[in-house]
C-alpha cells in the first residue's frame, strides 16, 4: 500500500503523469466513497471520473434523528465538478502536512469531510 501511496505523490510532479494516474485509478476503481458520522450529523461522499467532465465529487450531508424527532430536514446533496489538472493544482497548493496521506484522504479533505481519526472513514472502492 505504501507503494501506491507514493505513486500518486510522484505523479503530482507532472500534469500528464497525474492525468494518467487518475485515469488508471478510476479504471481500476469505479468510484471512491467515504463518510463521516457522528450521532447527530453525517456526511457521505462519492468520487468518480467522467471522461468529459472530469472528477465529480458528490457530497450528501444530513442530520441524524435523535429521540422522537420527526421533523428533520431532508439530506442536502451537493455536486462539484473539477478538472484533473485543477485537482492536481489544488493538492499542490494545499501542501498537505501529513506525508502519509493516501489519495482517499486527499479526496476526503477536498470534499470537506472532517477526519474522525480515520475510525469512521470508509474509503472502500466499489
Amino acid at each position: 500500500m505504501a507503494e501506491d501511496n507514493n505513486a500518486w505523490k510522484e505523479a503530482l510532479k507532472s500534469e500528464s503523469e497525474f492525468r494518467d494516474y487518475i485515469t488508471n485509478y478510476f479504471k481500476d476503481h469505479e468510484e471512491l466513497t467515504g463518510s463521516y458520522d457522528i450521532p447527530s450529523y453525517y456526511e457521505h461522499y462519492t468520487v468518480r471520473l467522467d471522461s468529459h467532465k472530469g472528477i465529480i465529487i458528490t457530497l450528501v450531508t444530513g442530520v441524524q434523528a435523535t429521540g422522537g424527532e420527526s421533523n428533520l430536514p431532508l439530506p442536502f446533496k451537493q455536486k462539484e465538478v473539477i478538472s484533473i489538472e485543477d485537482f492536481r493544482k489544488l493538492i499542490l497548493h494545499k501542501k498537505f502536512a501529513d506525508q502519509s496521506q493516501t489519495l482517499a484522504d486527499v479526496f476526503q479533505t477536498v470534499a470537506g469531510i472532517p477526519s474522525a481519526n480515520n475510525d469512521s472513514k470508509d474509503d472502500s472502492k466499489k
